[in-house]
């Protein structure tokens, strides 16, 4: 036995010191600690789509503007999201660095556009940080009315005041999680994930046990085409804000390419796998919820969405069991965000691409975490937070401008992938690696036309999304246009004006310091 041990760790020893060899040949040191196996890759990138958080939150959303047959909308958006993922799983064999689409981008496009993708995306990370953790508060007081700290939930104000202090919790919760280091968020993450997996798996089954009505439900509308000049295809363009908002971040399993053992055959393979468990196990869940609650026209079911469907159906005591596991998988989802974010932040800054990046790039020696970065994010997010404590329009815009930052940069990474294949300076990946082969151009093509057309129909104006209450500001209205341009924009300026001339690995992370 402690022969098998022992040949077992030098086995891993040997891959690792391979997989650092490689590191060194993109020209960088391992700083961090690399210790991530199969499963956990996949559930950084599983816990960061988190069905059950995303779904929880704007199930009701998507209800009331396309009604049941918003299920369609899911699935057009699985298909047009794995068109990324099977993208990036190509650049995840090549390129197994930290940053995901900076460090992707960087090797096959100008230094500006891998800056603005790397932007774009930490941006897009850090504000969807806040994002997730506002998500508590659709379901913690759900479970024990104490948890809903302001008020009793019906002031004009309780509700999003409620969500920032749970936020806030969850915040300061996560960080001191990540500042313990790769192995510790592993092990969180790895729980949190099984106990997802098993509670989607479980919603589904007792869903479909308790079912109403065949799966012909998903050819009603309710009526919702009427409200749209273009019928139902309006109500369809709104509703996919559901599946785009929950399927982004799988590329988080490609951003933690340097802590993991034989990253060139764990990395692509995660990524691709997050998204189809996650695709395939979310519309099964909201298939078979609309399937199982008793009444489609129910008042809690366009207000609480998806937590009204589990404590009707399942009953009081069995539903709130579930709802405890969303609680905990909405937390591992902000972990993973934030995991994300801190990883892209490391990423530019060992490039000296951002201002301060010498305190950045830093690893701490006990947890082997990038300490400044991470505290960094927890900052920001606490501020995205605490900035809209009396807005309850918050959320729509948030969730909307995180989606918009995020497609912005995917575009960034497959259309210089898409101009790299045209231009014949492709080189397929080895045998035994993940490669799309011949169908690489039409992945990658196709890849960059949806993500431009849903960047244009998510940041669309619609007063629904982005100013739905009093008081009404067209620059409210406008938020997905303005904040994602405006912020690119001074960004872009900011480095041809002062950060282009630095840029350049950092002496510290170089192979042989």
């Amino acid at each position: 036995s402690r022969m098998n041990s022992s040949s077992s760790d030098l086995g891993g020893a040997k891959q690792i010191a391979a997989d650092d060899s490689e590191l060194a040949k993109l020209g960088y040191k391992r700083k961090m600690g690399r210790s991530l196996g199969s499963f956990s890759t996949f559930a950084i990138g599983f816990a960061f789509i988190s069905i059950l958080t995303g779904i929880f939150q704007l199930f009701a959303f998507a209800y009331n503007n396309g009604g049941p047959a918003m299920w369609w909308v899911w699935v057009i958006a699985v298909f047009g999201q794995l068109l990324f993922a099977l993208s990036f799983g190509e650049l995840a064999v090549k390129f197994p660095l930290a940053g995901s689409v900076y460090n992707w981008t960087k090797q096959i496009a100008k230094p500006l556009t891998s800056w603005v993708a790397g932007i774009s995306l930490t941006l897009a990370l850090t504000v969807s940080t806040a994002a997730v953790a506002l998500a508590w508060q659709f379901v913690l007081p759900s479970i024990w009315s104490g948890f809903q700290f302001v008020g009793d939930g019906t002031g004009k104000y309780d509700v999003p005041q409620n969500a920032v202090i749970l936020g806030g919790i969850m915040i300061l919760c996560t960080t001191l999680v990540s500042l313990a280091g790769t192995k510790v968020i592993s092990l969180v993450n790895n729980i949190g994930v099984t106990i997802e997996l098993v509670a989607v798996v479980l919603m589904i089954a007792f869903f479909a046990v308790n079912a109403e009505r065949g799966i012909d439900v998903v050819m009603e509308t309710n009526g919702t085409g009427s409200n749209h000049s273009s019928g139902y295809l309006g109500a369809m363009l709104i509703s996919i804000l559901l599946g785009l908002y929950v399927m982004w971040g799988f590329d988080t399993a490609g951003s933690v390419g340097e802590e993991t053992i034989n990253p060139r055959k764990t990395n692509p393979r995660a990524v691709v796998r997050a998204l189809l468990a996650s695709g395939i196990l979310g519309g099964l869940l909201i298939l078979t919820a609309l399937m199982a609650v008793k009444d489609l026209n129910a008042k809690d079911l366009g207000s609480l969405g998806l937590t009204y469907v589990v404590t009707s159906v399942l009953g009081d005591s069995f539903g709130k069991l579930l709802l405890i596991c969303v609680a905990i998988a909405i937390f591992v989802c902000a972990l993973a965000n934030q995991t994300g974010a801190v990883r892209m932040i490391y990423a530019m800054s060992r490039d000296n691409a951002l201002p301060f990046s010498s305190s950045f790039s830093k690893v701490s020696n006990r947890g082997q975490a990038p300490v400044v970065p991470i505290l960094l994010v927890a900052v920001i997010a606490m501020a995205v937070l605490i900035s809209n404590i009396n807005q309850p329009q918050i959320f729509l815009a948030v969730t909307s401008t995180t989606v918009i930052l995020a497609l912005i940069a995917y575009v960034l990474v497959v259309g210089p992938l898409t101009l790299t294949r045209l231009r014949g300076k492709w080189t397929p990946n080895e045998k035994g690696y993940f490669s799309l082969g011949k169908f690489g151009l039409a992945v990658n093509l196709v890849a960059f036309i949806w993500g431009v057309v849903m960047i244009i129909n998510i940041a669309w104006p619609r007063q629904g999304i982005y100013n739905p209450f009093e008081p009404y500001h067209w620059y409210l209205q406008w938020g997905g246009v303005l904040f994602p341009v405006v912020a690119l924009t001074i960004a872009a300026i900011f480095y041809a004006t002062r950060q282009r001339n630095h840029v350049g690995v950092r002496a510290e992370h170089r192979p042989g310091s």
